[in-house]
């Protein structure tokens, strides 16, 4: 009888990290985590908290597979990455289809150098997949093997787009008399 009650309580246990109170608590742990990161990926306070939202409620209709995961994090950090990337070629196929068929382009939203720093300005400089490769290597602090199983491509493309990347922030920034 004692074994059917520790199996009840195992049972219950389980049954919680795939309910919707686990997926809250998880939430709340990881919102600002997912939102710094967004943040460094798009350089845009609205976008990176659209981007955590959307990433929150892929986790959240997938949440039995990512609250089963080994590391939810990791699972919901890749969720994060792979969307980004995935929005910003929606966003250039869109752009490609408006200038082929002579649609007007929007114009970009006016810089403000002033408000940004200098570093978040040079990391938008970066094309989507490099950014995402900098900000993963070096400020999420993931090694080669990991950010090149996340994005899907060999070490070899990781290490050298980061190499490029790393490049051509070093002479942004010493364009403004700062160095990495």
């Amino acid at each position: 009888m004692a074994l059917t009650t520790e199996r009840e309580t195992v049972a219950v246990g389980v049954a919680d990290v795939a309910s919707a109170d686990g997926f809250e608590e998880f939430a709340r742990a990881a919102q600002q985590r997912l939102y710094r990161t967004a943040y460094l990926l798009c350089g845009d306070a609205e976008h990176a908290r659209d981007l955590t939202q959307t990433t929150l409620a892929k986790l959240y209709q997938h949440w039995r597979k990512a609250g089963a995961a080994e590391h939810p994090h990791a699972y919901a950090k890749t969720v994060l990455t792979r969307t980004f990337l995935a929005e910003r070629r929606r966003r250039l196929r869109d752009l490609l289809v408006l200038t082929r068929t002579g649609g007007t382009v929007p114009e970009p939203a006016a810089d403000h150098p002033e408000l940004r720093v200098t570093l978040l300005a040079a990391l938008a400089e970066l094309p989507p997949r490099a950014r995402a490769m900098v900000v993963l290597r070096y400020w999420d602090d993931q090694s080669v093997a990991s950010v090149a199983a996340l994005l899907r491509c060999s070490e070899a493309t990781v290490k050298s787009q980061c190499s490029r990347s790393l490049a051509r922030l070093r002479v942004r920034l010493a364009d403004a008399g700062l160095s990495l």
